[in-house]
Protein backbone atom coordinates (compact mmCIF):
# COMPACT_ATOMS: atom_id res chain seq x y z
CA UNK A 1 0.00 0.00 0.00
CA UNK A 2 1.13 3.41 -0.94
CA UNK A 3 0.28 6.88 -0.18
CA UNK A 4 -2.19 7.24 -2.91
CA UNK A 5 -4.23 3.80 -2.03
CA UNK A 6 -3.81 5.25 1.65
CA UNK A 7 -5.67 8.33 0.38
CA UNK A 8 -8.19 6.22 -1.62
CA UNK A 9 -8.97 3.96 1.14
CA UNK A 10 -9.70 7.04 3.18
CA UNK A 11 -11.99 8.79 1.05
CA UNK A 12 -14.01 5.58 0.67
CA UNK A 13 -14.45 5.13 3.89
CA UNK A 14 -15.23 8.54 5.14
CA UNK A 15 -16.86 10.06 1.86
CA UNK A 16 -14.29 12.45 0.66
CA UNK A 17 -13.29 13.28 -2.34
CA UNK A 18 -9.57 11.81 -3.47
CA UNK A 19 -7.88 14.81 -3.29
CA UNK A 20 -9.31 15.84 0.13
CA UNK A 21 -8.31 12.59 1.36
CA UNK A 22 -4.59 12.60 0.14
CA UNK A 23 -4.18 16.54 1.78
CA UNK A 24 -5.01 14.70 4.91
CA UNK A 25 -2.84 11.67 4.47
CA UNK A 26 -0.22 14.21 3.49
CA UNK A 27 -0.68 16.29 6.68
CA UNK A 28 -0.69 13.23 8.51
CA UNK A 29 2.79 12.38 7.88
CA UNK A 30 4.04 15.70 7.82
CA UNK A 31 3.55 16.43 11.46
CA UNK A 32 5.01 12.80 12.61
CA UNK A 33 7.94 14.03 10.49
CA UNK A 34 8.08 17.41 11.99
CA UNK A 35 7.85 15.86 15.52
CA UNK A 36 10.36 12.95 14.76
CA UNK A 37 12.86 15.87 13.38
CA UNK A 38 12.38 17.86 16.61
CA UNK A 39 13.28 14.60 18.70
CA UNK A 40 9.84 13.77 20.17
CA UNK A 41 8.01 10.43 20.32
CA UNK A 42 4.56 10.32 18.30
CA UNK A 43 2.62 8.07 20.40
CA UNK A 44 -0.29 6.53 18.43
CA UNK A 45 -2.90 4.97 20.72
CA UNK A 46 -3.76 1.55 19.18
CA UNK A 47 -1.33 1.79 16.55
CA UNK A 48 2.26 2.46 18.28
CA UNK A 49 4.82 4.63 18.69
CA UNK A 50 7.53 6.19 16.37
CA UNK A 51 10.75 7.10 18.43
CA UNK A 52 14.44 8.43 17.38
CA UNK A 53 17.06 6.79 17.93
CA UNK A 54 20.68 7.66 17.58
CA UNK A 55 23.19 5.67 16.27
CA UNK A 56 27.03 6.64 17.18
CA UNK A 57 29.98 6.63 15.10
CA UNK A 58 31.41 3.39 14.51
CA UNK A 59 34.67 1.63 12.54
CA UNK A 60 33.47 0.01 9.49
CA UNK A 61 34.66 -1.93 6.40
CA UNK A 62 34.07 -0.74 2.82
CA UNK A 63 32.85 -3.79 1.33
CA UNK A 64 34.36 -2.86 -2.51
CA UNK A 65 37.87 -2.63 -1.05
CA UNK A 66 37.82 -4.31 2.27
CA UNK A 67 39.49 -0.45 3.17
CA UNK A 68 38.80 0.47 7.22
CA UNK A 69 36.38 3.55 7.28
CA UNK A 70 34.25 5.41 9.77
CA UNK A 71 30.56 5.60 9.67
CA UNK A 72 29.19 8.77 10.92
CA UNK A 73 26.43 8.95 13.61
CA UNK A 74 23.07 9.29 12.22
CA UNK A 75 19.03 9.44 13.59
CA UNK A 76 16.76 6.43 12.80
CA UNK A 77 13.12 6.23 13.44
CA UNK A 78 11.98 3.28 14.58
CA UNK A 79 8.15 2.25 15.01
CA UNK A 80 7.38 0.25 18.06
CA UNK A 81 3.54 -1.72 17.03
CA UNK A 82 0.80 -1.47 19.79
CA UNK A 83 -0.19 -4.84 21.12
CA UNK A 84 -3.45 -4.65 19.28
CA UNK A 85 -1.27 -4.28 15.86
CA UNK A 86 1.37 -7.57 17.33
CA UNK A 87 -2.08 -9.42 17.39
CA UNK A 88 -3.84 -8.61 14.61
CA UNK A 89 -0.70 -9.03 12.52
CA UNK A 90 -0.03 -12.97 14.70
CA UNK A 91 -3.41 -14.28 13.89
Amino acid sequence: MNNNDLAEALAASHDLSKAEARKAVDAVFAAITEAAAKGEEIALAGFGKFKVKESAAREGRNPATGEAMTIAASKKLAFAPAKAVKDKLNG
